[in-house]
């Protein structure tokens, strides 16, 4: 056996021992994320349809004043015009990146919106009639919302575990979460490597493990050739041996 061939075998163990189960659990991850539709992950089938609504723009206020009772005296980085609860409403962000939405009839600032309101966006936001199982307020992010600042979360008795995230802030839905959500993010950190907020896809741990796969998989190839040429060379030295001499 070769120097080469020594090592090849050496730096291929070692380096599949590292990297296996890292490999495993892509595969698997590949599986489950292709299995499971991205609609289903998302809660697609239980958003309800937004309805048409004319609105009257002699009725609607200008969009500084909708500016200034939001955020008196600052400047903002825009504002949209939209259907928010039946009603049409400005959603006014300031430079800071923080939102507000303004009554574009009265006027009146609608946010922070509270527990009841965001019941009712949560319900509205659901195509279906279920039981509500649990209200909670999170002051802060949590590890499935992923949304900065605070938020109410409605829980839905539907057997699916849908949870509705709702900004007391903007008054929007920020987040949709369910079981097949859980399963699909557990699978998706053990693919990307981002144990803590799972959303990196360049964190130095996964370009590490991605690198000794490679590594490994160049080591197989290498061995593979090295192996096949070492048969080869046996081969005909075998078949050499075995032929009888030429008469002269």
């Amino acid at each position: 056996m070769t120097a080469l061939l020594r090592w090849t075998i050496r730096i291929h163990k070692w380096v599949a021992l590292l990297v296996g189960i890292q490999i495993v659990l892509w595969v698997t991850g590949g599986v489950v994320m292709s299995v499971i539709p991205i609609e289903t992950v998302r809660g697609e089938h239980n958003i309800a349809a937004p309805s048409p609504m004319p609105i009257d723009a002699a009725t609607i206020i200008p969009v500084g004043q909708a500016a200034e009772a939001a955020f008196p005296g600052q400047t903002i980085r825009g504002a949209t015009l939209q259907i928010w609860q039946d009603q049409p409403v400005w959603n006014v962000v300031a430079v800071s990146g923080d939102s507000d939405l303004v009554d574009a009839v009265s006027g009146e600032v609608i946010t922070p919106i509270s527990r009841e309101r965001a019941i009712a966006i949560a319900v509205a936001d659901y195509a279906g009639d279920p039981e509500i199982a649990e209200i909670e307020y999170f002051e802060d992010a949590t590890w499935e919302s992923r949304r900065p600042g605070p938020a109410w979360r409605v829980s839905f008795d539907d057997g699916e575990g849908t949870r509705i995230y709702v900004s007391p802030e903007s008054g929007l839905v920020t987040a949709r979460r369910n079981d097949a959500w859980r399963f699909y993010d557990f699978f998706w950190m053990l693919h990307i490597m981002d144990y803590d907020e799972r959303e990196d896809f360049n964190n130095p741990l996964l370009i590490s493990a991605a690198v000794l796969a490679l590594l490994t998989v160049l080591a197989g190839l290498l061995l593979l050739v090295l192996r096949m040429q070492r048969l080869v060379r046996m081969e005909l030295s075998r078949h050499r041996k075995g032929t009888p001499p030429t008469r002269k």
